[in-house]
């Protein structure tokens, strides 16, 4: 993050820093979040907002002591407080001339091509129209298998496909400590790390508020995530109107994430990489292993050696070498069966049976390679020997 250039700054506040300690919508609080965020756009920065907070804006007024544990009760206090909630946020972002726009996601959302892409189109002409995108998880409709868990990890994804500048996961506590800075008077908090190693995975600990559902290790995570894609994140609080902007600058009261990675997939690879659901797998001989990890190259016909599953063109597929090691993931030109006809094929040959001149099975456009990211140590010889 650079405060002296327009940044595209994802913020997410999480239900504890929005919410009265009973669950029920603090309005105090959320008026002191919506300047911050009035004050990031007006210094000329887009800024898109993941907020959490329906449920606990919501239970109470369905007459829920405290925060529901039913799927059916925590579903209905989302339908009554995500109103609730994106009320509040544009009555006072009305104050500094703003607007908010309310997405709600799944992540069947983020699965599926077409909404992604969709869900992309409109953030960005959202963002270019000078709104404020307000985006949460549509708890009403949501069930497990489609959920993200929390919205640490739905703020690193919205990041990512938005190839924003900075993530800043604001939370009740200052950051990621050595210790639990709770009963450790002497723990040492992290102001800047460059990489998350395991060490640090094992610090965090699990949530620390009955109101949300995440905690410093879903933060983590998330930053992980982010990092990943050459994304900064902070993960910490703050108090006044100016303190996303003390945040931009580096001086924020959390801990910074933060790397060399110049740059981010493109949308569309993000999609494959991380979001799509794979329809088959396709295995490929060395040379072809190496065309795809080192040489840049599209995967042909001639280098496959098997295909697996009943996939179509267009389905995104896995890709293993002969070894039984998983290189990548990509975009299939061809259905299944056209490509059982002509693997181990090249020319002519393939040429006639696709009907068409362009035989790659995979596009290099279309193709993310997984396999160097997940094995770092392992050494070019290694892995095409």
């Amino acid at each position: 993050m650079d405060n002296k250039k327009k940044n595209r700054i994802v913020v997410k506040i999480g239900s504890s820093s929005l919410t009265n300690p009973n669950g029920g919508l603090s309005h105090e609080k959320l008026i002191g979040h919506v300047d911050a965020l009035a004050a990031l756009r007006q210094a000329g920065h887009d800024v898109i907002l993941v907020s959490s907070g329906a449920v606990a804006a919501g239970f109470t007024a369905l007459g829920y002591p405290s925060r529901p544990v039913t799927i059916e009760g925590k579903q209905a206090a989302a339908a009554v407080g995500q109103g609730l909630l994106i009320q509040a946020y544009n009555e006072r972002l009305g104050t500094h001339g703003l607007t908010a726009a309310q997405i709600l996601l799944t992540r069947d959302d983020f699965a599926k091509r077409n909404r992604y892409h969709n869900a992309y189109n409109t953030l960005n002409e959202l963002l270019k129209r000078g709104m404020i995108p307000i985006i949460n998880e549509n708890d009403c409709v949501a069930v497990d298998e489609l959920t993200f868990g929390d919205n640490d990890m739905l703020s690193a994804l919205v990041a990512g496909f938005l190839h924003a500048d900075g993530l800043m996961i604001l939370t009740d506590t200052d950051g990621l400590y050595d210790a639990d800075p709770r009963s450790n008077p002497h723990a040492r908090k992290f102001s800047l790390l460059h990489e998350i190693t395991p060490e640090i995975e094992a610090l965090a600990g699990g949530a620390g508020s009955s109101v949300g559902t995440g905690g410093m290790r879903s933060k983590i995570n998330a930053a992980k995530f982010a990092l990943s894609l050459g994304i900064d994140i902070f993960v910490g609080t703050g108090d006044g109107a100016d303190k996303l902007l003390l945040i931009l600058a580096g001086e924020g009261a959390g801990t910074y994430f933060r790397n060399e990675m110049q740059g981010s997939l493109k949308s569309h690879k993000q999609w494959i990489a991380f979001h799509a659901d794979c329809a088959g797998r396709i295995e490929v001989d060395a040379g072809a292993a190496s065309a795809l990890l080192y040489g840049g190259k599209s995967l042909l016909p001639s280098g496959i050696t098997d295909v697996v599953g009943s996939f179509l063109a267009g389905d995104v597929v896995e890709v293993w070498d002969t070894l039984g090691r998983r290189l990548g993931k990509g975009e299939v030109r061809y259905d299944a069966n056209q490509l059982r006809q002509v693997k181990g094929e090249s020319g002519p040959a393939c040429q006639e049976v696709l009907g068409t001149s362009r035989i790659e099975a995979i596009h290099r456009d279309n193709w993310v390679t997984l396999y160097m990211e997940e094995n770092k140590e392992e050494t070019r010889e290694e892995i095409i020997q």
